[in-house]
């Protein structure tokens, strides 16, 4: 969630609103389309990409719904999808197929359930925490093969970046991957332009740069990123409170089934860390049911 960078200056791409601003920037998509190009390592550039319906919509009343952080179509109709994961999770990659083939069901839904000439689906994972500890690679591409490492399909591309794998520091950085990852993960600790990377000096870099410089940026952008932030802060104050809540149900429960054991309050207080005064209330409301 985004968070008010220390040093006042610059947004981290990370954060929800520098995530948003960058990846995510509708009106100028050169640093998207340079950073998709890199993300799946294609010598090929993108000359144009749209953004689409970034909703999954529940096939049947059952079936899941979401949304993508980022999906669009480029000009040779090639699909991404992307999504960003900054919080441990160990099946983010089952996340991805759920994804990947849901647009692949859409495609095919569009074509009258056709097979043939289905356009290439990039679903790619962007993760501060790495989710393949047997992996050393920060950068993953993987498509369908066989057990000879032989190509059975490419029409769906599973990509994955590890940023806490990349410890490139600013004289190791060559490629426009390295570039990409080095900026994602250092930005926020710049505080002047002086101190910025010459490699910072190129266009898709900059334009992303300009984006999320709080000193650049308009009032109206200032107030759009505050909101974000309040927003955020709200989010994570109900979350917190569900928690709590969920905790003391929890104590609750294992309270009244010490009660019906024929526990005393005061050994049921110290089990489970709550006061003598709260077992003995939820005593009386037992008796009272």
């Amino acid at each position: 969630m985004t968070t008010r960078q220390d040093n006042g200056r610059l947004i981290s791409i990370l954060s929800d609103y520098g995530f948003k601003a960058t990846f995510g920037n509708e009106a100028d998509t050169t640093f998207l389309k340079k950073a998709l190009q890199a993300l799946i390592a294609s010598p090929v550039p993108i000359k144009e990409i749209n953004f689409v319906k970034n909703e999954i919509t529940a096939i049947t009343l059952d079936s899941r719904s979401g949304i993508y952080d980022i999906a669009c179509v480029d000009i040779n109709d090639n699909h991404f999808i992307v999504e960003m994961q900054l919080s441990e999770y160990s099946e983010f990659i089952q996340r991805m197929k759920f994804y990947a083939l849901h647009r692949f069901n859409t495609l095919v839904k569009k074509g009258e359930y056709k097979f043939e000439n289905l356009p290439k689906i990039y679903c790619i994972g962007i993760l501060a925490k790495s989710i393949f500890t047997e992996i050393a690679d920060y950068q993953n591409i993987g498509v369908l093969r066989n057990a000879k490492n032989e190509t059975i399909d490419d029409q769906m591309t599973f990509v994955t970046l590890e940023l806490d794998k990349f410890g490139k520091v600013e004289n190791e950085v060559e490629t426009d991957l390295d570039k990409l990852l080095f900026t994602m993960k250092n930005l926020h600790s710049y505080t002047e332009t002086s101190q910025f990377p010459k490699f910072w000096t190129e266009e898709w870099l900059k334009k992303a740069i300009s984006e999320i410089d709080l000193k650049a940026m308009t009032p109206e952008q200032v107030l759009a990123y505050e909101m974000t932030l309040s927003a955020n802060a709200l989010a994570v104050k109900n979350e917190n409170k569900k928690i709590q809540e969920a905790k003391q149900e929890e104590k609750i429960e294992l309270i009244t089934k010490s009660l019906a054991k024929g526990l005393n309050a005061e050994l049921i207080a110290d089990i489970t860390g709550v006061s003598v005064d709260f077992v003995l209330s939820v005593q009386r409301q037992l008796s009272e049911k």
